[in-house]
């Protein structure tokens, strides 16, 4: 394929870290794993893939305000106790040496304060598919809303690993889970995530919220039902349950919907064309001798070069 390839680069580095042992480590004993793995899935993406173009998109806030203003359970329960992210010491000692190995290797990177890689992610995709065709990669079935396949925008799925990713389009997602192609983030509204401190709706289930969704189309769709005062669409008991869950349907829209239009002179400035090369070859020839990086970075600059 050619077009623009989006990462969500914190589930990609969390996925390294769990996934490459702790004992890869640099030649003064600081575990290297998270940046090893990391830069070897790239690798692997574009030699497999061939973007044109890539992003690797960042948390700038991993639990953003106007989230928690909306639901104070959002990933309430990932907190630490100093009121930061639970992040691994290990893996968070990682996180300035993957941002300068990205900068030296001359990868797009982008974070926007007050939003999360999803949002940068779905502004991104958004405005990508304008020029061809978008593959967002990540194991977080949250991105699974920006499916869509006129667009083309496809989900590369790495729950199985990056050698086996699943590419989840607007059929996958219909095949899967029984909804509309483009119904996840109203699908998850309903039956919840705990995952991200998503409550749900009580009582509803896969097969409920996947029949409302089908039915009404979206959460608005079940709100609007309800103002209608009909009883068609609803299974048995669900009609009640979404009358009770009225307040809690209008604040998770809010937390679930990834956005699509932030407006930030990050986004606009953005140079995400795939280099060739390195762009700070010596940065990067420094960065691999100190942090033992030697095979990944040679394994990326092979990829980029072909």
């Amino acid at each position: 394929m050619s077009g623009l390839m989006l990462l969500d680069t914190p589930s990609l580095y969390f996925r390294a870290f769990f996934g490459v042992p702790e004992s890869v480590t640099a030649p003064d004993g600081t575990p290297v794993n998270a940046v090893r793995g990391l830069i070897d899935m790239i690798a692997r993406l574009v030699q497999d893939r061939s973007p044109d173009r890539l992003v690797c998109c960042m948390d700038a806030d991993w639990r953003p305000a106007f989230r928690v203003e909306a639901l104070p359970s959002y990933k309430a329960h990932r907190v630490a106790e100093g009121g930061g992210d639970q992040t691994p010491d290990a893996l968070e000692a990682q996180l300035p040496v993957i941002d300068a190995v990205l900068d030296a290797f001359g990868l797009a990177r982008a974070g926007v304060p007050g939003y999360e890689a999803d949002d940068v992610i779905g502004t991104l995709a958004v405005r990508g598919a304008a020029d061809g065709p978008v593959d967002i990669v990540t194991g977080d079935r949250d991105l699974f809303q920006l499916v869509d396949d006129r667009a083309p925008v496809a989900v590369l799925y790495t729950a199985r690993g990056i050698r086996n990713l699943q590419v989840m389009g607007e059929k996958e997602i219909a095949a899967k889970y029984g909804i509309p192609g483009r119904g996840y983030g109203d699908y998850a509204t309903l039956r919840g995530d705990p995952s991200d401190g998503l409550p749900g709706v009580p009582g509803v289930g896969d097969k409920t919220a996947a029949a409302l969704v089908t039915r009404f189309g979206s959460v608005e769709g079940i709100l609007a039902a309800l103002d209608s005062g009909t009883d068609q669409g609803f299974p048995a008991g669900a009609r009640r349950r979404m009358e009770a869950a009225r307040d809690y349907l209008a604040a998770a829209e809010t937390v679930v919907r990834v956005v699509t239009d932030i407006d930030a002179p990050e986004l606009a400035a953005l140079d995400d064309r795939l280099p060739a090369g390195a762009r700070d070859p010596e940065a990067l020839i420094e960065l691999a001798d100190r942090w033992n990086l030697g095979s990944p970075v040679n394994r990326l600059l092979n990829a980029l070069a072909r």
